[in-house]
């Protein structure tokens, strides 16, 4: 009975920490004020210890497929995220539930204020966007 007990307090221990290895998080904003954009930022737990990397995507509602991010986290929050295809790059600070910065255009010519705020979904919204990740990802990366 004992070693019934341990083996599921051991299952129960393993497959909680493999739900809290990966932190998905929605935001939803303004691209220079006015272009409505939502964006997908995803922890996942580096298997080799050390820092969480990022997956993440964005895109502009009503106008635009969903954009892959490579993203690079620096110090104090602050995030580089550099589209697939290197069309632009964002550079935001998060603070709280707000993440604000600036997109820049590949040449430098265009400088874009953004600004984005944490969204609240269900457990089953949040699985349909980490689904378009892994599919956004896999499009882009599979040989």
């Amino acid at each position: 009975m004992f070693r019934k007990f341990l083996l599921i307090l051991a299952f129960t221990t393993y497959f909680t920490s493999l739900q809290a290895q990966n932190t998905s998080t929605l935001y939803k904003g303004t691209v220079n004020g006015k272009m409505q954009v939502t964006l997908f930022l995803q922890s996942v737990e580096n298997g080799c210890g050390g820092d969480p990397f990022y997956n993440g995507m964005y895109r502009y509602e009503k106008v635009s497929n969903w954009l892959q991010l490579n993203v690079t986290e620096g110090v104090k929050q602050q995030f580089a995220m550099v589209e697939e295809g290197f069309t632009g790059l964002m550079i935001l600070k998060k603070e709280g539930d707000v993440m604000n910065g600036t997109w820049i255009s590949p040449d430098n010519k265009k400088q874009l204020p953004v600004q984005l705020k944490k969204v609240n979904i269900s457990k089953k919204e949040m699985q349909t966007y980490e689904d378009k990740m892994e599919k956004l990802n896999y499009e882009n990366h599979d040989c």
